[in-house]
């Protein structure tokens, strides 16, 4: 590929060098320039490289021709990276695979900051494995999100005044199938966008055939073991979707409701005798079937055995029983037990043998068993019946209280606890096994402490409902013998075919059968992903092993239980192995003030919106930024300081490309490749501050490299950053201009140039697993590219460095940092260079005084007025001393930097001044009545800003006194 003639290496566009060197001056061919009276640099004449990148598409962009990177590039890039077939595992580099599978988004599903961030953290995994040599596989899919999607389509169909029920179940599937052809990949490409690099000939759908083969497979094999059983069980209910729901599915919140005090007469009694209970659902009542106080309670010890009148049911008595399960410091220390209506109270009466009543209909409204009520809405039946309560005296009091209301996630209806007849897995052997997978190291979750949750959960597990009932998802693949009890008499089988085949042999040939109306729940079908993906059960164990199991799996820590554990029992209940090696956990991104997003608070942040103002790579960084298992507050300070951080990358490589030699300067070229940075003895001869970048870099590949391999991808983020912008930008590249920008011939800026494009490339490497479009730009724009960064080798790692070379640069930096800050501190105008004497022992002269160029540069010293010495200078008395590192000072002559005598006048005004304000702090706090009567923050403000002018005072006096003594050797 191609470039244009890149702009002149002092082009205006060059944002480094014009903000960080402001010795230079836009010209186009290099020339001898004056910059000061004594401070002169060469500038060698030398025409700029066009340089070709992998392909000759058009799809890249070089620094030199561009301001700033385009994010609409992206796309481009992305396309061009999957054209080339780079996101397949490559089988050919012989290593072991590293397999990834993408917790699939629902089908229904649009891109949010949850996507974004699982997203990030997959790839980064993916492209460092791919970039070490792995064959590298992330299987991508979607799923089919049986209640979303079923909801989606019905609100659809009603406002064309369809209903579901009057299209009839196979019609409404074949719309839904529709829908999903038409609307179900917009997350695909959505995460696509944010540079997914999956395997995207391998998308599944959890619909597909070969995974609803693997379905029902994995349904037929649990109902052999004895591990699937059907039967009535309290369930989650969505009325208004009229199915089961996961607890997953349901979402609790803080709002205002009502406690109502009950009168419940004691049978047999006199008037006297009655119990109060306490319930926020009045309507339940119908369903008592006890009533249940502490036996400890000596307020109801003499009811304990008798029988109490529920209200308004002409008179049906419940037993009053004692369980140490009522608290009887809460509300009144009775508790009505509703079986079918509470989780709690449905546990109470099995272990007491209690008869559980169902009050409610599968629509939210009240069945026979109500009596009067019956055909009510549960919400109108409790109104109805506290009005009727207060008529009859049995209403003791209604007040405010503060409800915890589960509503349906997908709906957002309140879920109504219900007894349903529903198919359920059994778990407890499943779960040992998972249990144990983790204690023999078999699976290891990250961050280690979600182990005591996953061990906790396991180890107390329930059942689970897995039937669902809707019409889209997987059929359960069970059959019924049409006059025949549906509990008792049920085929399973793999097809319709094969169940018609076991009823005719069992009740002969005219028997006839009839499918459960019911879908599976779609955690079922997501608990087999990591390996019905990869072709379970049809494929060979051959074909089977060669990426199975997968090497991670990565999501929220909030599915911990649902999904994660869920996989790893029926992986190995299938497989015989832990389906992933490792689990790493990510947090909730939530907004600058740790706020959840929400619609409701309006603090929703839209990673399509986020990637147009901020590019992908700026978005991707920010997100992994957090620590694995926390919670990662996003602000748009984040987003742009890391933006900046695109544009700096951007600019560095900007400079690095305008320094390099022509692409026909062979000789040039020679002299860099001619560097081996990968030997010892080559590194020891380079100049200190290459020595230095070089060795930095090594110690950072070694560092980077321990912590991706940890998945301390914060860590990652963070080392890459510092070094880049902390050492190399502002430090390497500096110090580069003074071998690039002097006479000297070729050979001193080969050096530079060598160390330039070699740090350089390698951090376009760390960095491209955080910022894959922005690195492929640049890397494409670097000479003598022969394959694409997304798929070039990682650098080699325990590289030399030189510990020694690296302490003595820490030095020219802290000698540097002293300059700096004594210019700022005297208010030296930028141009202006001035004299130093720098004072050390014959070693550290020796070192310092072969990179006096790069000192003068960074310090902006007046290069022929620089001296070293062993001793005091002569106008140290006049001079300003610094100590930079223990043996390493210097002596700036103070008329380099000020006007003295100006200067006196200006402090002694300002010292008037600052004198005035201290004194009447002072007057304020000598003063009784201020500091008896004053609010207590207010005084303590003012001794605090007494302190600190008292210190200005002091420092200002120093300063003074130092520059009138100076006037006065002077004079």
């Amino acid at each position: 590929m191609a470039f244009s003639s890149p702009s002149s290496l002092l082009s205006s566009s060059c944002s480094i060098c014009n903000k960080l060197n402001p010795l230079l001056f836009s010209t186009q061919r290099r020339r001898r320039v004056s910059l000061s009276r004594s401070h002169v640099i060469r500038f060698r004449s030398r025409r700029f490289t066009t340089v070709a990148a992998v392909g000759d598409s058009g799809v890249f962009t070089s620094p030199e021709v561009a301001k700033a990177f385009d994010f609409t590039a992206e796309e481009r890039i992305y396309k061009w990276w999957e054209s080339q077939g780079y996101f397949k595992p490559n089988s050919e580099r012989g290593s072991e695979p590293f397999v990834v599978s993408m917790p699939p988004p629902n089908v229904t599903g649009s891109l949010h900051m949850g996507h974004a961030m699982f997203v990030t953290l997959e790839d980064i995994m993916v492209r460092y494995h791919r970039m070490k040599g792995r064959p590298t596989l992330w299987l991508p899919g979607t799923d089919h999100a049986g209640i979303a999607t079923q909801l989606v389509v019905e609100r659809m169909l009603a406002a064309e005044g369809i209903k579901r029920v009057d299209l009839g179940r196979e019609e409404f599937t074949k719309r839904v199938w529709e829908w999903k052809e038409k609307y179900g990949g917009t997350i695909t490409n959505q995460i696509k966008r944010l540079g997914a690099s999956c395997d995207w000939t391998r998308e599944r759908f959890t619909l597909d055939a070969q995974l609803s083969r693997a379905v029902v497979e994995a349904f037929v094999r649990l109902h052999e073991k004895g591990l699937i059983y059907q039967g009535s069980y309290m369930v989650n209910w969505s009325p208004n979707l009229q199915t089961a729901v996961s607890d997953l599915e349901v979402e609790y919140s803080e709002e205002p409701g009502a406690l109502y005090h009950i009168k419940y007469r004691v049978a047999g009694g006199s008037r006297s005798d009655f119990l109060t209970i306490a319930t926020t659902r009045p309507e339940t009542l119908f369903g008592d079937t006890a009533v249940a106080v502490n036996p400890e309670d000596e307020r109801y010890s003499k009811y304990i055995g008798k029988m109490a009148i529920v209200p308004m049911t002409f008179g049906r008595h419940v037993p009053i029983i004692a369980d140490k399960y009522v608290d009887k410091d809460f509300g009144t220390g009775v508790l009505k037990i509703s079986p079918g209506h509470d989780h709690n109270d449905y546990l109470l009466a099995r272990k007491l043998g209690l008869p559980i009543l169902n009050v409610m209909n599968k629509d939210g409204t009240l069945n026979e068993v109500a009596g009067l009520y019956c055909g009510l809405d549960r919400f109108e039946a409790r109104k109805k019946l506290w009005s009727e309560l207060e008529e009859t005296g049995l209403a003791v009091k209604k007040e405010a209280y503060t409800l915890r209301v589960p509503r349906s996630q997908r709906g957002g209806e309140i879920i109504e606890p219900l007894v349903s007849k529903q198919w359920f897995v059994t778990m407890e052997p499943l779960a040992e096994k998972a249990l144990q997978a983790v204690e023999k190291g078999e699976l290891t979750i990250l961050p280690e402490r979600f182990e005591k949750i996953y061990n906790h959960w396991l180890s107390n597990i329930k059942d689970w409902c897995i039937s669902r009932q809707l019409w889209w998802g997987h059929r359960i693949p069970v059959w019924y013998i049409v006059g025949k009890d549906c509990e008792e008499e049920y085929i399973v089988a793999r097809s319709t075919e094969e169940a018609l085949e076991k009823a005719r042999k069992k009740y002969g040939k005219d028997v006839e059968i009839y499918q459960d109306p019911d879908v599976l729940d779609t955690w079922f079908s997501s608990a087999l992903w990591p390996f019905s993906t990869l072709g379970w059960p049809d494929v060979s164990a051959e074909d089977f092993k060669e990426f199975y199991p997968t090497s991670v799996l990565e999501t929220g820590h909030d599915i911990l239980f649902f999904w994660v554990a869920r996989m790893v029992m029926m992986g190995i209940e299938f497989t015989g192995k832990v389906p992933f090696s490792n689990v790493y956990l990510h947090g909730l991104i939530r907004d600058s003030q740790g706020r959840k997003m929400s619609k409701t608070l309006g603090n929703v942040i839209d990673p399509l919106d986020t990637i147009k103002e901020y590019g992908t790579d700026a978005l991707r960084f920010t997100l992994s930024l957090g620590t694995a298992g926390q919670d990662l507050n996003l602000s748009t300070e984040r987003l742009n300081s890391n933006k900046a951080f695109t544009n700096k990358l951007w600019n560095a490589g900007k400079f690095v490309l305008q320094n390099l030699p022509h692409q026909s300067d062979l000789s040039a070229w020679k002299a860099i490749h001619d560097f081996k940075f990968d030997m010892e003895e080559s590194l020891f001869k380079l100049p200190l501050p290459e020595c230095w970048a070089v060795s930095k870099l090594h110690m950072l590949i070694d560092a980077v490299t321990v912590s991706y391999d940890k998945f301390f991808f914060g860590d990652v983020a963070r080392e890459i950053y510092d070094f880049f912008w902390a050492d190399f930008a502002d430090w390497y590249i500096e110090a580069s201009k003074a071998r690039l920008y002097q006479s000297g011939g070729d050979s001193i800026a080969s050096v530079a140039q060598a160390v330039l494009l070699y740090v350089f490339e390698n951090i376009l490497k760390l960095l491209h697993p955080f910022m894959p479009f922005v690195t492929e730009e640049l890397w494409q724009s670097l000479p003598n590219r022969k394959e694409a960064l997304v798929v070039s080798a990682w650098p080699l790692t325990s590289l030399p460095r030189q510990a020694e070379s690296m302490k003595k640069f820490e030095n020219l930096q802290a000698l540097t940092r002293a300059i700096r800050n004594a210019r700022a501190e005297y208010s030296v105008e930028p141009a202006r260079r001035i004299s130093a004497s720098i004072v050390a022992n014959s070693e550290v002269i020796q070192y310092i005084s072969k990179e006096r160029e790069v000192l003068a540069l960074l310090s902006r010293l007046d290069l022929q007025n620089i001296s070293f010495s062993e001793s005091v200078p002569g106008d140290a008395n006049q001079s300003v001393h610094l100590v930079a590192s223990e043996g390493l000072e210097a002596y700036l002559p103070l008329a380099d930097m000020v006007d003295i005598s100006a200067e006196v006048q200006r402090l002694s005004k300002r010292l008037t001044k600052m004198q005035s304000e201290y004194d009447g702090l002072m007057a304020r706090l000598s003063s009784p009545s201020f500091v008896e009567k004053a609010p207590e923050d207010i005084v303590r403000g003012v001794r605090e800003k007494a302190a600190e002018a008292e210190e200005k005072l002091t420092l200002t006096r120093n300063r003074l006194a130092f520059l009138q003594s100076t006037v006065l050797v002077s004079n």
